[in-house]
C-alpha cells in the first residue's frame, strides 16, 4: 500500500470517527459561548430569574436536572411537544470575565438538528436558538450596568457591638426578608429608647451553596453598656473583628450578593481559602434615594481557620 493510500484511509477514518461522535456521542446538538464581564455566580442567578421570566413571557417551564456551586446548571424546558435540554458552563477566566458555553440538545429532533447544524449555514433549530441566548445576555448586560464591585483584597473588619434579629431565606430573598424585619428590630430599639450608632449589618452565620439558603443576622450598632430589655426576637451580642477578602459593592442592596460570587472567584483564582460567613456593612440609606450607583456597602468573607 503507497502512501497516497494510508494517508486517505487515515483522514477517512478520522472523518467517520468525527461524525460519528458528532452525531451520536456528542452531548449537545448546539453550543453557543460568549464572554460576560461578571463572576459565575451572578451569572448563575441570571440563569434562573431568567428562566422564571421566560414562563411568563414565552409559556416556557424549566426544571433543573443538575447543578454544581454556581458554575453548572443543567435545565429541562418544555413548551407544548417540545423538549430541550440546555446545559449552562460558566468558567472565570480572569479578575473580572466569565465565559459561558451553552449546550442545546432537542429530545425529540436530536439527530435532525445535528444534521442541520451546520458550520456558517443557517436553520431554524440554529437561529432560534441563538435569538433566545441572545435575549438572556442582553438581560444579562442590562444588570451588570445596574452596580459596580470592587475587590480591595484582605481586609479587616471592627468589633462592632449589636442589637440583631436572626432571620433564614434563600438567597435571592434575602434584602426582602431584611425589609419584612426591619419594623420589628427597629421598632424594638425606638421604642426602648436605644439609640442607633452606626450604619446596618448582615452577618451570615450560614450559607449553604447548593440549596442556595441563608441564615443570618440583621444588625444595628448600639452602645456596647446598652442594658438589655428582654425581646423574643432582638438580641444583643458583639461581631468580632475578622480577617478577610474584602470587596466594596456599588448598587441596590437587593443584589449585594453580586460581590459575594466576584470574592469567591477571586479567590479561587488567588488561592484564597474562605469560609462562607460574608459580613456586609451597608454604609448608605437607602429610603434617601438617589443614584443607586452610590449606595456603598462594604463586604468580607473570612479567611478559613486554617490559612
Amino acid at each position: 500500500m503507497n502512501s497516497r493510500k494510508k494517508i486517505i484511509i487515515i483522514i477517512s477514518v478520522f472523518i467517520s470517527l468525527l461524525l460519528g461522535w458528532y452525531l451520536f456521542i456528542k452531548e449537545s446538538d448546539y453550543c453557543i459561548t460568549f464572554n460576560a464581564t461578571t463572576a459565575t455566580g451572578t451569572i448563575y442567578q441570571g440563569i434562573q430569574e431568567w428562566s422564571k421570566k421566560q414562563l411568563t413571557a414565552e409559556n416556557e417551564s424549566y426544571s433543573t436536572i443538575e447543578q454544581r456551586n454556581f458554575d453548572f446548571i443543567k435545565q429541562k424546558m418544555t413548551k407544548g411537544n417540545q423538549e430541550l435540554e440546555y446545559t449552562w458552563e460558566l468558567k472565570s477566566i480572569n479578575d473580572s470575565t466569565t465565559t459561558v458555553s451553552v449546550g442545546i440538545k432537542d429530545l425529540n429532533h436530536s439527530f435532525y438538528n445535528r444534521l442541520t447544524a451546520l458550520p456558517f449555514i443557517p436553520s431554524k433549530f440554529k437561529t432560534e436558538q441563538i435569538a433566545k441566548i441572545k435575549t438572556f445576555k442582553v438581560g444579562l448586560e442590562d444588570h451588570i450596568e445596574d452596580f459596580k464591585i470592587k475587590i480591595d483584597g484582605d481586609g479587616k473588619s471592627e468589633d462592632t457591638f449589636v442589637a440583631y434579629i436572626s432571620l433564614k431565606s434563600v438567597l435571592q430573598e434575602k434584602a426582602q426578608k431584611m425589609i419584612q424585619s426591619d419594623g420589628v428590630i427597629t421598632g424594638y430599639l425606638q421604642q426602648n429608647h436605644i439609640k442607633i450608632i452606626g450604619r446596618p449589618y448582615v452577618e451570615v452565620i450560614n450559607w449553604d451553596l447548593d440549596k442556595e439558603t441563608l441564615d443570618y443576622n440583621y444588625c444595628f450598632p448600639i452602645d456596647k453598656s446598652t442594658p438589655y430589655i428582654k425581646n423574643q426576637s432582638v438580641k444583643f451580642k458583639s461581631i468580632p473583628a475578622i480577617k478577610g477578602l474584602k470587596a466594596t459593592y456599588f448598587g441596590n442592596f437587593r443584589t449585594s450578593d453580586r460581590a459575594w460570587f466576584a470574592l469567591l472567584d477571586f479567590a479561587k483564582k488567588h488561592d484564597y481559602k474562605l469560609e462562607n460567613k460574608p459580613l456586609e456593612h451597608f454604609l448608605d440609606n437607602p429610603f434617601n434615594g438617589g443614584n443607586e450607583l452610590e449606595w456603598k456597602t462594604e463586604i468580607i468573607i473570612p479567611f478559613a481557620k486554617n490559612k
